[in-house]
C-alpha cells in the first residue's frame, strides 16, 4: 500500500505541474494575443515569403492562438490524469500515456523546424530578400501592415533601412511617389519628438524635419536613424524564439515527469496484482496442507474401526510373570468386561440380577434390577 501511494503521488504531482503549464500556456497564448506591437513586428519575418506574406495576420498572431490551443489541450490532458489516477487502470493510463506522447511529439517537431529548418516555415532573415520586401512593400496600398510594421521597428530599434538608408531609393514608395517627393527616407527614420509615445509610429513628428530630410550627410545624421534595422529585427528574432524554446524545454521536462509517473503506477499496479496473487496462492496451500493431515487421521481412524481384527497386547498377568502374549479380541472379552461390574453391584447392593441373553452377545451393558 505504501508503494502504491507513493506512485500515486509522484503521478499526480506531475499532473498538477502538467495542469499547471498548460495554464501558464493558455495565460501566454492570451498575453501574446493582446500585444500588438509584437505580432505587427512579427510581420517583417514573413515577409520574404509569399506564403506567410500572403496570410490576413502576422505569424505571431497565429502563435499565439496555437499556444492557447495547446494550453487547453494540457489541461484536458492532466484533467485526464487526474482521472485516470484515481481509478488506477490500465485502460485510462494508456489513453493519458498516449496524448501526452503526441504531445511531445508535435512539440519537438515545431522546436526542430524553427531550429533547424527555419526557412521551411518561412522565416527567413536573408539580407537581399529583407531588402527586396522592403523596396517592394513598403508605402504601397493593400501593404499597411507592412508599413506599419517597418514604422514600428524604425521607431523602436532607432534604426533606418534594412541595411541603411538608401535603401529607399529605389523603393516603390519613393519612385512611385507615394510618399512626398521631396523626402528622401520616411519620417519614421526621423528622430521623432513623440518618441516616448506608444502610437508614435503610426503619427511620428520629427525634431527636425528639415535637417532630417536633407540629402548631405553632415546635415542629417543628428537628425536621422543611420543604423540598420535588420540587425535589431535579427537580435529580436532570437530573444522570442530563445524565450519559445525555453519554455517548450520546460514544457517537456514536465511531460517527461508525467510519462515517467505514468510507467511508475503502472508497474506499481502490476507488483500489487502479484503480490495480491502470491498472497491467494500461499493462503491456499496452507489450507490444502491443514486439510491434508486431518483428512490422514480420519482416514486412519476408519481404517482402525472397521479392521476385523486389531491384535492386542497383553498387559495383565503374563506381563508380570515377564511372559508377553498376543490374542484377539472376541466376544469372552467383553462378556468379562461386563459380567464383572455386575458382581460388584450384586455384593454392594444385594440386588439380583436378571440376565438376557443379549448381555452375552453384544458389547453394550444392561442391568436389570
Amino acid at each position: 500500500m505504501g508503494r502504491c501511494f507513493n506512485h500515486k503521488f509522484v503521478l499526480n504531482f506531475c499532473n498538477f505541474l502538467f495542469l499547471l503549464c498548460g495554464t501558464l500556456l493558455i495565460v501566454a497564448g492570451c498575453y501574446l494575443y493582446t500585444d500588438n506591437k509584437r505580432i505587427l513586428l512579427s510581420r517583417l519575418l514573413a515577409a520574404p515569403s509569399e506564403q506567410l506574406s500572403s496570410l490576413p495576420q502576422p505569424l505571431l498572431y497565429y502563435i499565439a492562438l496555437g499556444l492557447a490551443v495547446a494550453g487547453f489541450v494540457a489541461v484536458l490532458a492532466s484533467v485526464l490524469g487526474f482521472w485516470a489516477s484515481c481509478l488506477h487502470t490500465y485502460c485510462f493510463l494508456s489513453v493519458y500515456f498516449l496524448s501526452v506522447v503526441v504531445l511531445l511529439l508535435a512539440e519537438s517537431i515545431i522546436c526542430l523546424a524553427i531550429t533547424l529548418w527555419p526557412h521551411c516555415l518561412g522565416i527567413s532573415l536573408d539580407e537581399a530578400q529583407m531588402v527586396k520586401a522592403l523596396q517592394r512593400n513598403y508605402g504601397v496600398p493593400g501593404q499597411e501592415q507592412f508599413t506599419n510594421a517597418m514604422d514600428l521597428a524604425q521607431t523602436r530599434f532607432g534604426c533606418c533601412g534594412m541595411r541603411s538608408s538608401l535603401d529607399y531609393d529605389t523603393s516603390l514608395w519613393r519612385l512611385q511617389s507615394y510618399g512626398q517627393r521631396n523626402w528622401p527616407v520616411p519620417l519614421s527614420c526621423c528622430v521623432l519628438a513623440n518618441a516616448p509615445q506608444p502610437l508614435a509610429f503610426l503619427d511620428p513628428k520629427p525634431a527636425n524635419e528639415t535637417q532630417c530630410q536633407a540629402l548631405e550627410r553632415s546635415v542629417y545624421e543628428r537628425e536621422r536613424y543611420t543604423e540598420s534595422c535588420l540587425v535589431h529585427l535579427d537580435s529580436w528574432y532570437r530573444e522570442q524564439y530563445g524565450i519559445f524554446l525555453a519554455a517548450s524545454l520546460v514544457l517537456a521536462l514536465v511531460e517527461f515527469s508525467v510519462l515517467l509517473g505514468i510507467i511508475l503506477t503502472c508497474t506499481g499496479i502490476a507488483s500489487r496484482k502479484a503480490r495480491l496473487d502470491s498472497s491467494l496462492s500461499s493462503q491456499t496451500f496452507s489450507q490444502k496442507s491443514r486439510r491434508r493431515p486431518t483428512a490422514k487421521s480420519r482416514q486412519a481412524l476408519v481404517d482402525n474401526i472397521y479392521e476385523s481384527e486389531v491384535q492386542l497386547r497383553g498387559q495383565g498377568a503374563g506381563t508380570c510373570l515377564g511372559q508377553s502374549s498376543s490374542r484377539h479380541v472376541s466376544s469372552e472379552d467383553f462378556k468379562e468386561l461386563y459380567v464383572q461390574p455386575r458382581d460388584l453391584y450384586k455384593q454392594r447392593h444385594n440386588t439380583t440380577f436378571k440376565p438376557i441373553a443379549s448381555d452375552y452377545q453384544t458389547p453394550t451393558r444392561s442391568y436389570l434390577v
